[in-house]
């Protein structure tokens, strides 16, 4: 079997109000998420998954708010020796212009997406402004992207499960490492959204959902399904992972 080992790099922040990820709680308080560009590493392609932002805010205050170094793209690829024109393979948990604003850097890349995250990008709708279908048009008109229709196997041991819970084409990305199955979601969350405080368990919640969100009921109930699948979870936002080298 092949197996992985999965490098988070921190590619951006955000700074806005908790209650963004963890839906009816954290409200008023102010949360910073890292934004992250995962390289899987293994025997075969150079696979990430994500692109992250294309200018980030490298600054003291956001890199302690995150407790890990914020890169360029070009950086944070040189840590593990490679460059953007390196990579064979992308895989896009969504198409927010957080997740892909380098994507044109990565001249040889195949790009997996889902293909409704490919109709909302060009036809998205008044509510959800994060869709910017230019950081996308280099690497359509290059041919460079592979549509996924139903939950597939990319290469082995790397996987891919449609989870539409933050967006229409979500993709939860399966990868087996050494120490079980990880799991990287397709949507935006943090850790506590899979392990609620006390009083969110209290109510009988077992998660909670993204603060953003397709169906609220749905989120739910995707996110018991991912929490049930990986033996390694990794929220796409969770601030831990920005001081780790090595998952897997």
């Amino acid at each position: 079997m092949e197996t992985y080992r999965i490098h988070p790099i921190v590619m951006g922040t955000k700074v806005f109000d908790k209650s963004m990820m963890t839906y009816q709680y954290g409200q008023g308080q102010s949360y910073t998420i890292p934004i992250y560009c995962w390289y899987l590493e293994g025997n075969g392609p150079k696979i990430l998954v994500d692109t992250g932002e294309m200018n980030p805010i490298q600054s003291p205050e956001r890199e302690k708010a995150i407790g890990g170094r914020i890169y360029r793209f070009e950086e944070g690829l040189a840590r593990w020796n490679l460059t953007p024109e390196d990579i064979d393979v992308v895989i896009h948990t969504h198409l927010h212009n957080d997740h892909c604003e380098n994507d044109y850097k990565c001249t040889h890349a195949q790009f997996y997406v889902h293909q409704k995250e490919l109709e909302t990008i060009h036809n998205p709708h008044p509510l959800d402004y994060r869709y910017m279908e230019d950081y996308i048009c280099e690497i359509e008109e290059n041919n460079q992207i592979r549509a996924v229709h139903q939950d597939m196997e990319i290469v082995p041991g790397i996987s891919v499960l449609h989870t539409p819970a933050h967006t229409p084409g979500g993709l939860t990305v399966l990868i087996e490492t050494s120490a079980g199955k990880a799991a990287i979601t397709g949507f935006c969350v943090i850790m506590e959204n899979f392990d609620p405080p006390a009083a969110v368990k209290a109510m009988e919640m077992e998660v909670i959902p993204p603060g953003t969100h397709v169906n609220v009921i749905e989120s739910y109930n995707l996110m018991l399904k991912v929490k049930a699948l990986a033996d390694i979870l990794i929220p796409l936002h969770e601030p831990r992972f920005a001081a780790v080298d090595t998952i897997g």
